[in-house]
C-alpha cells in the first residue's frame, strides 16, 4: 500500500513539474518571437541588424514550434497571459528598437540571461526524474533551447548592448520583468 502511494505521489509530482515546465517554457518562447517581431518591425529595414534580429527570431520561431507540440503531447493548458505577454513583449521589442540598436541588443541581452538561468534551473529540477524516456527529451530539448539563448546573449553583447543608453536600468527592468513573467506563467 505504502508503495503504490509513493508511486501515484511520484507520478503527480513529475506531472506538476512537466506541466510547468512546458507552459511556462512555451510562454517564453511565444514572449521571445513577439519581442522579435517588435524589433524587426522597427529596425527590419538595416541591413545588419534586419538580419541579426531576423536570424535570432528564426530559432526562436522553432522553439515555439518544438513547444507547441509538447503542449499537445502533454495536455498542458496554456497560460492565461498568452495575450498580454504577446503585447507586452511587442511593445518592448518596439520601445527598446525606438532607443536604438544598442537599446534592442540590451533587451535581448537582459532576457537572455534570465532565461539561460531559468533553463539551468529546470535543468537541476529534471535531475531528480530518471530512468523515463520523456523526461530524458525534455531535458534534451531544454538544453538546446539554452544554448541557443545564451548564442543570443553572446551575439547581442558582440553588437554592443553594454553600450545602450542606461545599460544598467534597462537590464535590471527588463530582467525582473521576466523573472516575474516567469512566476505568473507557473501559476496562470
Amino acid at each position: 500500500m505504502v508503495n503504490s502511494w509513493q508511486n501515484m505521489h511520484l507520478e503527480r509530482k513529475r506531472h506538476v513539474l512537466v506541466d510547468n515546465i512546458i507552459r511556462v517554457d512555451r510562454a517564453g518562447e511565444l514572449a521571445a518571437n513577439w519581442i522579435y517581431s517588435g524589433q524587426h518591425a522597427v529596425l527590419g529595414s538595416d541591413v545588419k541588424m534586419g538580419s541579426l534580429i531576423q536570424n535570432m527570431w528564426e530559432q526562436e520561431k522553432k522553439h515555439l514550434s518544438v513547444m507547441d507540440k509538447l503542449q499537445l503531447q502533454y495536455r498542458v493548458r496554456p497560460t492565461a497571459l498568452s495575450d498580454v505577454a504577446k503585447g507586452v513583449s511587442f511593445a518592448l521589442g518596439v520601445s527598446t528598437a525606438l532607443m536604438g540598436n544598442e537599446a534592442a541588443m540590451a533587451c535581448t541581452e537582459a532576457v537572455e540571461t534570465v532565461i539561460g538561468e531559468h533553463y539551468d534551473d529546470q535543468l537541476k529540477e529534471l535531475e531528480s526524474v530518471t530512468g523515463d524516456d520523456e523526461i530524458e527529451d525534455l531535458k534534451r530539448i531544454i538544453a538546446e533551447f539554452r544554448d541557443d539563448e545564451l548564442e543570443h546573449l553572446d551575439t547581442a553583447v558582440e553588437h554592443h548592448s553594454q553600450r545602450a543608453p542606461a545599460h544598467a536600468l534597462l537590464s535590471a527592468v527588463i530582467g525582473k520583468g521576466c523573472e516575474v513573467a516567469i512566476d505568473l506563467c507557473k501559476r496562470v
